[in-house]
């Protein structure tokens, strides 16, 4: 005889279907961060750069102790590397110093702060040399992981031996998405540095650097327009 049996499980409980998860906001530029207001739907574009037009983060280069510092007084390290998003090799009097061959690059440091960092002398040749060796490559310096080392040199002064340092370069490849932020931010703000404008400067490489126009002289936002088309050519030192 079969033996009716009660089922005592409860009853399953309804199924509920989790809302999909909203699809990421795509922001506007590469360099840009996009937020969504839960209430109101609106977007918010937020920069993942900090920069006061004309006043980067100064970055020192110390060829006599062989190290980079911020601003002459914070130690960075013996070597700094970065992805440059603006730079200029150039010749001029600046800072007081006679005319020289300068290599001043822009970049961006770990805290978001858009940095500026001075070379000179045999640094700039070594720089334009791979510049040179990139070019070939199909690269820019703007493309690149960079990293400068200073190298201890050795001479003779008044008789007695000297130390000084040279920067040497060398590169890994960039990742593709942060070289397009870089490059986007150079192509919306005009990169420079105030205390290194003289209004005279004889322009050999120009890669993202920009002043705003009609800057000082008229005349120097037009010299910087035609920098460009000469730079594979200009090398040498």
């Amino acid at each position: 005889m079969a033996t009716a049996t009660k089922s005592t499980a409860p009853a399953s409980a309804a199924t509920v279907t989790p809302a999909a998860p909203a699809a990421p906001i795509t922001p506007s530029r590469a360099y840009l961060t996009a937020t969504v207001d839960e209430a109101t739907g609106e977007v918010t574009e937020t920069s993942r750069f900090r920069y006061l037009p004309g006043h980067p983060r100064q970055i020192r280069a110390d060829l006599k102790a062989g190290v980079f510092n911020v601003g002459g007084e914070q130690v960075l390290g013996k070597t700094l590397s970065f992805i440059p998003v603006a730079l200029r090799i150039f010749r001029d009097n600046i800072l007081n110093m006679g005319q020289k061959v300068w290599a001043e690059l822009f970049f961006v440091d770990a805290t978001g702060a858009v940095c500026a960092v001075l070379f000179h002398g045999y640094s700039v040749e070594n720089l334009q040399k791979l510049n040179a060796s990139l070019f070939y490559d199909d690269l820019k310096l703007t493309d690149v992981v960079l990293t400068c080392t200073p190298q201890k040199k050795q001479t003779e002064k008044d008789g007695k031996p000297a130390t000084y340092y040279i920067v040497e370069f060398s590169y890994t490849p960039a990742d593709p998405a942060e070289v397009q932020a870089r490059q986007e931010f150079a192509a919306d703000f005009d990169l420079y540095r105030e205390e290194t404008l003289t209004g005279a400067a004889e322009m050999r490489v120009v890669q993202g650097y920009r002043l705003p126009v009609g800057y000082h002289e008229a005349q120097y936002p037009a010299r910087l327009e035609a920098a460009p088309a000469v730079e594979s050519a200009s090398v040498a030192a």
